[in-house]
């Protein structure tokens, strides 16, 4: 905390001691107030404005201070005033005080907060954010919970202060006019709790939840609603039905299939979908050979001198395709029988919630989980119909090495597949329309990626947008605006890498009612449900990540949450999710990194370890890049960590592990890791961040013990 916050805390904490001190508390009592009520109706008759002004100043500032005594001041409003005006004043002036209590939280000490509970305060602002309004408005409703409390509580989440004030205006309004309405009868007033009734809490109780309930029954009804206009089966085929074999449809079958529901799986094209046919797989197997090409070229610093590696492309064609039909067996309709599920060829429609058509057969199910994934997105930019485009999931059928490779895109893929083919001896071009690669990571964790992929000779336009293609008998160009000025840039190919779109076309969901979300992903809740209560969506179908292990976390929760959700569903976590970009040297993180922590307003230390360090990098010549791990500042928890470098997502694991389950980097420290290895670089990482953490003081008094040991 700055040292100006610290002074004006200490102010505040003066101000109220001096409240309690000089007695003025004790001026707050029915009893005075019931006593001074001749002397202040004269005043007030003799200047209503002055004393209506002051009564709105002293009221404001009870409340900011969060001081005793609204209460009676509510009732004396009521007896100065009459209800009308005194119903106005105290609204007012009570929802003003409370958002300058509510301010002043926020801006003295939630930042110390935050640093010490972040993670426990996430999951809190996650609600706020999603139905704070209604629990401010139920808290208001309610007279057994202080009012200052909760001022000062909502300052610490991430709430809106317009939000809070027009909430609390609306939800003090029937509180504030019983007070007031009683404080025309003060002389009679014996006590001031004597004005709630039980009954009267109780009816404000059941008010303030019922905007609460009521969302969710609205939310119910939407959902019965909606299924009740169709007909559903007296039995059932399957208890579940999954559309799309790709890997969060095999994941959901198989979790199906192992507690033993019936399950049947469509697929319309190929089974592993585009992670083993045309993503994850494919690609790794092109890198690998394009690695192997760079190390021959590097050898020579290693004192094994070879020539230029002559690149057989259709061979490394061959090895990516081998890859692909070795891997095949795992996600092979054969094994999925195996395993006791009904593999069905063909495209999927839904009738009904219940009905699934696949050509003439009609399966009726409880469950439909749709898992029908993602394909490339193709820009509408001018020309492109003209030429031939190649995307991540197209490319595999390239039987020449492309002379003159243009990327579009600097994301993962885009920065994959350019560095590979630049490796095998294309000519590349990236073109990124940020202003850095890999946009959602640091920039100082994406300067390594970009450095080595200008030292291997990838041309990398940054900060440029891509306007058109033309052809001629020249060849193919792209046009690209950059500082103000427009390149022309020749290719033979054109790699679109831009991103991927949802596959919601076709499945007969737009007839259902079922929403798209503004990504084009399918709408779903925290629980991975659609607007009906009996159909599911995982994988990249339903975003927001589209990695082949988040497709398989959320395959475990649509799955479980179908077959026993009327027991229990599980709400999807993705706070330690994962990710690696396999370049060289590769990219990876968990939780947060800088940029987003910035963008939240979370403090952090940051603890930096560089793969100079490593003894194991040192020996094979991989000392590129460097490990960056955030903490709570002074407290031994990991908020995320980032890495540049050689076998950098093999580390992260270690990283991800931890966050996992709650594992701080002492416990890494005090971890024996097999030496030498690159996964002592977790362990380096935690040595580091526990040197910047010594107990000085402890130090300071051990230096001078050992000091008179020495005396002896």
């Amino acid at each position: 905390m700055s040292r100006e916050r610290w002074w004006i805390l200490a102010t505040i904490v003066v101000v109220i001691a001096l409240f309690f001190a000089s007695g003025a508390h004790e001026a707050f009592t029915l009893a005075n107030i019931k006593a001074q009520q001749a002397q202040l109706q004269a005043w007030f008759e003799a200047r209503p404005l002055t004393v209506a002004s002051g009564f709105f100043a002293i009221y404001v500032a009870m409340a900011a201070l969060s001081l005793p005594g609204a209460v009676l001041l509510t009732l004396l409003a009521g007896a100065l005033f009459g209800l009308g005006w005194g119903l106005l004043i105290v609204s007012f002036a009570s929802s003003l005080g409370a958002t300058l209590a509510f301010l002043s939280a926020r801006w003295l000490i939630r930042e110390p907060v935050e640093r010490r509970f972040s993670r426990q305060l996430a999951g809190i602002n996650r609600g706020i954010r999603q139905e704070g309004p209604f629990y401010l408005f139920t808290l208001r409703l309610v007279p057994v919970f202080p009012f200052f409390v909760i001022n000062l509580v909502m300052g610490l989440t991430r709430m809106r202060a317009v939000t809070f004030y027009w909430v609390s205006q609306l939800g003090m309004l029937p509180g504030t006019l019983i007070f007031v309405n009683a404080g025309r009868e003060l002389g009679e007033l014996e006590r001031v709790g004597g004005i709630l009734s039980p009954g009267l809490v109780a009816s404000f109780v059941v008010l303030g939840l019922f905007p609460l309930l009521a969302r969710r029954l609205v939310d119910w009804l939407k959902r019965r609603r909606a299924a009740r206009e169709y007909r559903k089966p007296r039995r059932f085929d399957y208890d579940i039905v999954v559309i799309g074999a790709g890997s969060a449809g095999l994941v959901a079958s198989y979790i199906g299939a192992a507690v033993n529901a019936r399950v049947a799986l469509i697929e319309r094209e190929r089974m592993g979908g585009d992670c083993l046919n045309t993503g994850c797989v494919p690609s790794k197997a092109l890198i690998h050979a394009a690695r192997r090409a760079q190390a021959i070229r590097d050898a020579g610093s290693l004192g094994i001198e070879v020539g230029e590696p002559r690149i057989d492309f259709a061979q490394v064609m061959g090895h990516v395709h081998t890859a692909i039909a070795n891997v095949a067996p795992h996600d092979s309709a054969e094994r999925y029988a195996g395993l006791g599920v009904d593999v069905i060829s063909g495209e999927a429609g839904l009738d009904d919630p219940w009905r699934v058509r696949v050509g003439d057969r009609v399966l009726t199910t409880r469950h439909v989980v749709v898992a029908t994934g993602a394909r490339p997105r193709v820009p509408a930019l001018p020309g492109l119909d003209s030429v031939p485009v190649l995307t991540s999931q197209t490319l595999w059928r390239l039987e020449s090495l492309p002379e003159r490779l243009v990327v579009l895109g600097g994301g993962p893929i885009g920065c994959e597949l350019a560095q590979a083919f630049a490796r095998l001896g294309s000519r590349v071009t990236l073109v990124q329309r940020g202003e850095q690669l890999l946009p959602r990571e640091d920039a100082d964790i994406v300067a390594p990626l970009a450095e080595r992929l200008a030292r291997e000779g990838v041309t990398l336009h940054l900060n440029s947008q891509a306007l058109c293609v033309a052809s001629d008998a020249a060849g193919h160009r792209l046009s690209v605006a950059q500082d103000d000025s427009t390149q022309q840039l020749p290719f033979s190919h054109l790699l679109v890498a831009v991103g991927r779109e949802a596959n919601v076309e076709g499945l007969g969901l737009e007839a259902l009612g079922i929403e798209v979300t503004e990504r084009g992903t399918l709408a779903v809740d925290g629980t991975l449900r659609s607007v009906y209560p009996n159909i599911w969506a995982c994988g990249d179908v339903a975003g927001p990540y589209q990695l082949t292990h988040a497709s398989a976390h959320q395959a475990w929760h649509a799955t479980v949450n179908a077959l026993f959700g009327e027991f229990r569903r599980f709400t999807v976590n993705y706070r330690n999710m994962p990710a690696v970009t396999f370049t060289q040297p590769e990219v990876a993180r968990v939780g947060l990194n800088e940029r987003e922590a910035g963008a939240q307003g979370i403090a952090y230390e940051v603890t930096r370890y560089a793969f100079a360090e490593l003894d194991r990098a040192i020996a094979e010549g991989e000392t590129e890049g460097f490990i960056k791990v955030l903490t709570v500042p002074g407290k031994d928890r990991i908020l995320g960590a980032s890495l540049v470098g050689h076998a950098a997502g093999e580390v992260l694991a270690e990283f991800t592990l931890a966050m996992t389950h709650g594992i701080g980097l002492n416990k890494l420290l005090g971890t024996i890791h097999p030496y030498p290895t690159y996964g002592e670089a977790a362990k380096a990482s935690a040595g580091l961040w526990k040197n910047a953490h010594k107990p000085q003081r402890v130090l300071g008094w051990l230096a001078r013990y050992f000091a008179w040991r020495r005396r002896g």
